[in-house]
């Protein structure tokens, strides 16, 4: 009797390379940024919850989780987001067509609205009350007004280059520009005074800024442009 043949075990196919993970749904990450907006603006930073935003965004928790990993990140994110909205990069495109306080008025005028609106001056107070910790303070200033001073003192750095302005520490000036467009109007606003009209008229005093910037780094022997 013949022996049975001897069978060698089949190869097994080559496991697959893992492919890119399920894409993210970027219209529920839009809501969730939304409502994390709108959340932390109304109730602060520790009066929200993850399952508060996944309400309000219409999404589960495991989704919220899935976009930002954690509440910190999330509302870094939504700081940076709320910035960018009303601060875009374009404001600080340095070659842009026009003159140099066109430019500037633009991002004066950005800034203004910015740092007057509800929701600025809602997250402000939050930043500064006893019990919000430094870490959240530090994530804060990262994702809104560090941006804001890094990408102005990047825009005169590049105006300075051009012999639009005479400029030697361009951290400094953009932080006193910011200073200038603050004035006493924010100061009031954040303790909560009111204001007649003509104190919170934003052109003038916008542009009295602007005007002021300018002479102070115009190039030696030149009128600002």
């Amino acid at each position: 009797m013949n022996s049975p043949t001897s069978r060698k075990p089949s190869a097994k196919p080559p496991a697959k390379a893992a492919g890119p993970g399920r894409p993210k749904d970027l219209g529920k990450r839009a809501a969730i940024l939304e409502a994390a907006k709108v959340l932390f603006i109304e109730q602060g930073y520790s009066g929200v919850s993850m399952d508060n935003i996944a309400a309000q965004a219409g999404v589960s928790k495991l989704t919220v989780y899935s976009h930002f990993g954690d509440k910190e990140t999330l509302f870094s994110q939504a700081v940076q987001s709320k910035c960018i909205e009303m601060l875009p990069d374009a404001l600080f495109v340095a070659d842009a067509d026009g003159p140099l306080r066109d430019q500037l008025l633009g991002i004066g005028h950005a800034f203004f609205e910015l740092i007057t609106s509800d929701a600025a001056l809602s997250i402000q107070r939050v930043m500064m009350a006893p019990e919000t910790d430094a870490r959240l303070r530090e994530l804060f200033w990262q994702a809104g007004p560090l941006r804001t001073c890094e990408a102005l003192a990047e825009f005169l750095r590049s105006r300075t280059a051009r012999g639009e302005l005479e400029i030697s520490d361009f951290a400094q000036a953009g932080q006193q520009f910011l200073t200038l467009v603050k004035g006493e109007v924010h100061m009031h606003m954040m303790c909560g005074m009111p204001l007649s009209p003509a104190e919170t008229d934003a052109t003038t005093h916008v542009a009295a800024s602007v005007d002021f910037f300018l002479r102070a780094y115009a190039p030696r022997g030149a009128g600002h442009r």
